[in-house]
């Protein structure tokens, strides 16, 4: 059968955080813009599976992509919440430590913090203790600007900048394969679901979070040498029922694959915790209810006074990371013409936490390599 063909300007596949903020900024530049997303809805994947953390950038080596990106994106995204009247809020967070042993671990997040110019507190027992009178620390870090963010007005503000710019979202639009060998400098995005086609463009970004590097492998023309692995990280959540004495963040030290079983809250004031780390073969949003107890053990490490049968099974969120349990340090992999050869294609690669605070910065340095 011959699929009807449209030109478009640029394809960004994927309708998460990144993916509109990486639209927004091609559309606002004048390109012409078309978002494919294979769900129902954009921002289903990671980007609202999530804390919900407007990350200060404390925990990456500052040569790194996710330093970078966090630090800038960070203050981009708390001015364009004020300016688009985004729910979101300054709430700080502590990092405390309950063990003598993990005064080393605080002292390398002071270290990367400071190498990365992002402020931060070291508190001694006492002054964690006033602060927060219910949790048990020897000593601990408090970052002022941390914060939370509700993720779903963020997207749609996003996308209301897309599309007040001519670009368009298509849901339900599977991206089935990218043929970028027969004609150079064009790449032909087969497009399946209810009105099947092709879209032929100069511009490819791939955004599509879980699913990016699997696109790689129905890719035409693009090197698989140079195709990392992919592994999965499932993060479960827990909310907390009822009232608790929280109105800051609070996180243990980091662990290896995340950053432990942590509070959060929404902007409700609601507490939840998580995300723990599972290490998956497959995507799978599933929350085992029997995990709590392993949660309860953590949290009243440093909150002695936790209701175990206050924690319920809330959502899990699944990071795309490169590398496994044992990789360490994972950067993001901005792939361009430099990496694959492919002129106007830019593949967004183990984009993970923190995806969401670097979003805009992500979004306007990705306008930038295809200008």
């Amino acid at each position: 059968m011959t699929l009807e063909r449209y030109s478009v300007d640029t394809v960004v596949i994927g309708a998460g955080v990144v993916g509109l903020a990486c639209a927004r900024e091609l559309a606002l530049a004048g390109q012409d813009v078309v978002v494919l997303e294979q769900s129902g809805h954009w921002g289903e994947g990671t980007s609202s599976r999530n804390s919900e953390v407007i990350h200060a950038g404390l925990y990456y080596p500052p040569d790194s992509l996710k330093a970078r990106f966090c630090v800038a994106g960070r203050e981009a995204l708390y001015a364009y919440c004020e300016q688009r009247n985004i729910p979101h809020r300054r709430t700080g967070k502590w990092i405390i430590a309950t063990a003598s042993e993990q005064a080393p671990a605080l002292q390398a997040v002071v270290d990367r913090a400071s190498a990365c110019g992002v402020p931060l507190d070291w508190v001694n027992e006492a002054g964690v203790a006033q602060a927060l009178p219910e949790v048990t620390a020897l000593s601990g870090l408090f970052s002022p600007t941390t914060g939370i963010v509700d993720s779903h007005a963020l997207m749609l503000s996003l996308l209301a900048d897309v599309e007040a710019s001519d670009g368009m979202l298509i849901c339900r639009a599977p991206v089935q394969s990218v043929n970028s060998a027969d004609e150079p400098g064009r790449h032909v995005v087969t497009v399946g679901g209810a009105s099947p086609c092709e879209l032929a463009a100069s511009r490819v970004i791939n955004a599509a979070g879980l699913d990016a590097i699997a696109l790689l492998e129905r890719w035409v023309g693009y090197p698989q040498g140079v195709r990392p692995a992919q592994y999965y990280a499932r993060g479960s959540y827990f909310s907390y029922s009822g009232r608790h004495p929280f109105d800051t963040l609070v996180y243990p030290v980091p662990e290896p694959g995340g950053l432990g079983i942590h509070l959060t809250l929404d902007l409700a004031g609601q507490a939840r915790f998580g995300p723990d780390v599972e290490w998956i073969d497959r995507v799978d949003y599933s929350v085992d209810p029997a995990r709590r107890d392993a949660f309860a053990e953590s949290i009243r490490r440093w909150w002695p006074a936790l209701e175990p049968n206050r924690l319920q099974p809330a959502y899990a969120g699944v990071r795309p990371k490169l590398g496994n349990a044992q990789a360490g340090f994972q950067d993001f992999l901005i792939q361009t013409e430099t990496a694959h050869g492919l002129p106007g294609v830019v593949q967004l690669l183990g984009i993970e936490s923190p995806g969401l605070t670097a979003s805009l910065s992500l979004g306007r340095y990705v306008a930038g390599l295809v200008a």
